[in-house]
């Protein structure tokens, strides 16, 4: 039987054009006026997942790779 894909991990992680896995960062949603326009800047890009997750986050993905 063919795996199907896990519903909110394709709502929410990029696949790169390498292979690796990009998780949006947190901290963005509410209470943005007293953080500064450097630290919004730097949270506006997802992040790379480590290797450890990365085996976890490909069965979510079967279709990915």
């Amino acid at each position: 039987m063919k795996q199907k894909t896990h519903s909110s991990a394709k709502k929410r992680i990029k696949v790169s054009g390498t292979g690796k896995f990009i998780l949006p960062k947190s901290c963005k949603r509410h209470l943005l006026a007293n953080k500064s326009k450097k630290a919004k800047g730097r949270n506006k890009y997802g992040m790379v997942s480590t290797p450890a997750n990365a085996k976890a986050l490909r069965r979510c993905l079967p279709n990915s790779l």
